[in-house]
């Protein structure tokens, strides 16, 4: 019997259809294809911050942090996939109601698709939950409570910079190892100061010094002498600052004024490059404080900084640096899985390992706590420091594995799973 022949105006219809269907398939399996450009929700990528635009925190995390999430999505070209890339930026004033309301506009109504950062952390606590209930991306660069990837952590976020554990662990240990082994704490009121102070308590404790009082003050204080005289009192060695911004700099300076640290030493404990240069290489000296970045560190972290400098016309800080490899990393990771599907986007930036001028192979491991080195400076003296923002000299590399909280002693309940 003979095979039939199909005609030859079929042949080609035949071959055209599978040719079509072998680049429909290519086409899907192309993460930056023009079909894979359908999975951008709502045809852009909207990435929201929560900031302290003019408050006590403003000159770490406010217009700096701004521009530098400006830079990362620039340097990524303004689109990802073919889709625009907008950022959208509100003042939460430091107030936790008030963030929880504004990221649930975000995301409800304004389609924001993630996070970028949350200053402080009793908003950052308030808009992580709003972000798990919307099944949101929410990342925290400046933020510092380790509560964010331990007793809060989440699948949907995670902790970038730095935390409390960390600078326990540099900056707490430190001073003790010095000599330093009574403290006596100056904390600010809300989570952020009491996590702090229970973290570098901890650690005074687990290296034999010892914790003689603590004293609490409300944020954004305006007058600090009543809480440095229970300070002077407790005749502590150290009198440890849990706060940071205008009310680390103001008790550092009331501290001066009033002849206290003639007697006692200060141990700020959250530092950043930008309250140095508030307070004054003469005044600073000699400090020793915690941080994950410093302009200054190598050619690349220059290279970085001296553009964030023409913008800003200040060297950045650590928080500001975070931002920036934050949002650069979600974007590889958008670009990476064809889509800014929550889910998606997040196991891919859990698999990547995090690479830029701030971090050099770094995990984000499970708990959503961004593994990485730390470090431990030296604030230099007046005569050391050789041109302008020439604030600090390395003391020691905190490995990665020994700057965070170990996951043995974590009760993130994403490891119980």
């Amino acid at each position: 019997m003979n095979t039939p022949r199909l005609p030859t105006s079929v042949l080609p219809r035949r071959h055209g259809l599978a040719l079509a269907a072998a680049t429909l398939m290519a086409l899907l399996a192309a993460p930056g294809s023009a079909l894979a450009q359908d999975k951008i929700s709502d045809g852009i990528v909207k990435i929201g911050m929560l900031l302290d635009m003019s408050g006590v925190y403003a000159d770490i995390v406010g217009p700096g942090s701004v521009i530098a999430a400006k830079m990362a999505i620039d340097d990524f070209g303004g689109k990802v996939l073919g889709k625009p890339i907008e950022l959208v930026v509100a003042d939460h004033q430091n107030k936790a109601d008030l963030t929880a309301a504004k990221a649930r506009e975000w995301f409800d109504t304004q389609k924001v698709d993630m996070l970028a950062d949350v200053a402080a952390t009793a908003p950052a606590l308030a808009a992580l939950e709003v972000a798990k209930q919307k099944n949101k991306i929410a990342l925290f660069p400046s933020a510092a409570s380790s509560r964010l990837s331990n007793e809060n952590c989440s699948p949907i976020s995670v902790h970038w910079t730095y935390d409390t554990y960390a600078l326990a662990a540099g900056t707490g240990r430190g001073v003790v190892k010095n000599g330093g082994d009574s403290w006596f704490f100056l904390t600010a009121d809300y989570a952020f100061g009491t996590n702090l102070e229970k973290d570098t308590t901890d650690v005074i404790k687990a290296e034999g010094g010892r914790v003689i009082g603590a004293v609490r003050h409300p944020l954004n204080a305006s007058d600090f002498s009543s809480f440095l005289l229970q300070a002077q009192a407790s005749k502590a060695k150290i009198i440890g600052l849990a706060n940071a911004g205008g009310d680390m700099i103001n008790a550092i300076k009331a501290a001066n004024e009033f002849g206290i640290t003639k007697t006692q030493k200060l141990a700020a404990l959250l530092v950043f490059i930008n309250d140095i240069h508030s307070i004054g290489l003469p005044v600073a000296q000699g400090m020793l404080l915690t941080e994950a970045f410093y302009w200054d560190a190598n050619e690349e972290t220059r290279k970085w900084s001296r553009r964030f400098f023409e913008k800003h016309k200040r060297m950045p800080n650590m928080a500001q640096a975070g931002t920036y490899s934050a949002i650069t990393h979600y974007l590889k990771a958008v670009q990476a899985t064809g889509t800014d599907e929550t889910t998606a986007v997040m196991a891919k930036m859990k698999a990547l390992p995090v690479n830029d001028f701030m971090t050099k192979n770094g995990q984000i491991r499970e708990d959503g706590r961004l593994i990485r080195e730390m470090y431990v400076f030296e604030v230099k003296k007046p005569s050391e420091s050789n041109y302008p923002w020439d604030y600090y000299k390395l003391k020691a590399t905190i490995p990665a594995d020994q700057a965070f909280l170990p996951l043995s002693r974590s009760v993130c309940p994403l490891l119980k799973k």
